[in-house]
């Protein structure tokens, strides 16, 4: 019995690290109508920045943060205006395919700067020191980090877009966008913030799977997969629902690996594709058709 409680704990605090992964592509889908193919190769680009900032000051990883989420944002806000515009509309598939071709050109150029070999960033004690709970029952001090900074995260943006001219803005440029430029809604610019903001939260996704575990140049698409998942499980547009969605794919998996080492990522998939047969839309989707 304690042996599943420590399972169920690991998924829940393992969900937060997900729930990260999915928050960006929630929000670039939400108000853009946007299916991101590259949001996994930002992910890995986030955390190969926080990689080259430590190696030559030697500072601890948790800090690159304040570094790596400005150069993302500002990132996603010129790649929103400059490419990403131009490809939106009534038919998904021109963003699809830039999207596609910008997912391979990250992988190769992150290949061609870093190699093929495996990175990690190592923060010290943190990573494996626990807080006991008492009846064998303990808490890994990262993952907690983690689910609090996703949490932090979650109601970051919820007070954006529910209590900000910003987020208004946002949320009608998303229900109609052509209504919102005839109410004098710069709709471009507030899709370059909203990708800007999009990228932000994947860098802080990004920095902490390198602090997690190993990464390289074609760790993306994996990434982009669990982050699919977890927004249609949680319903599009739906932040909570994305972190209950993340909370559930990360329960799924510590169960199967426990199960038998090799059904981790299997139970995962089992599970989204048993939710998606139920509840087609997600668990809270919040999301309307143009």
């Amino acid at each position: 019995m304690i042996e599943w409680i420590n399972v169920i704990i690991q998924g829940i605090l393992l969900g937060g690290l997900y729930a990260l992964f999915a928050t960006g592509l929630s929000l670039s889908f939400g108000v853009m109508r946007i299916i991101n193919m590259a949001h996994g190769d930002f992910i890995i680009v986030g955390a190969y920045l926080a990689f080259a900032i430590v190696q030559p000051l030697q500072i601890n990883p948790f800090y690159t943060i304040l570094l790596v989420v400005p150069l993302m944002a500002v990132l996603g806000y010129a790649l929103q205006r400059l490419v990403l515009n131009k490809t939106l509309g009534t038919d998904i598939m021109p963003a699809l395919l830039v999207t596609f071709g910008m997912s391979i050109i990250i992988q190769n150029l992150l290949l061609e700067i870093f190699s093929a070999d495996f990175r990690g960033l190592n923060a010290g004690e943190v990573e494996v020191a626990s807080i006991g709970l008492g009846n064998n029952i303990a808490i890994g001090v990262f993952p907690l980090i983690t689910i609090i900074i996703a949490i932090a995260v979650i109601v970051t943006l919820q007070y954006i877009f529910y209590k900000t001219n910003l987020g208004r803005c946002f949320r009608a440029t998303s229900d109609d966008h052509e209504i919102a430029q005839l109410m004098g809604i710069k709709t471009k610019h507030i899709y370059g913030m909203a990708m800007g903001l999009a990228l932000g939260v994947t860098a802080i996704a990004g920095v902490l799977l390198a602090i997690r575990t190993n990464f390289d140049p074609a760790a993306g698409p994996l990434q982009l997969l669990y982050a699919f998942e977890v927004v249609i499980i949680g319903g599009l547009g739906s932040f909570w629902g994305t972190l209950v969605g993340g909370i559930i794919l990360g329960i799924a998996q510590t169960i199967g690996s426990n199960l038998d080492p090799g059904w981790g990522i299997l139970a995962g998939h089992i599970v989204f594709i048993i939710i998606l047969m139920v509840k087609p839309n997600g668990l809270f989707p919040k999301t309307r058709e143009r």
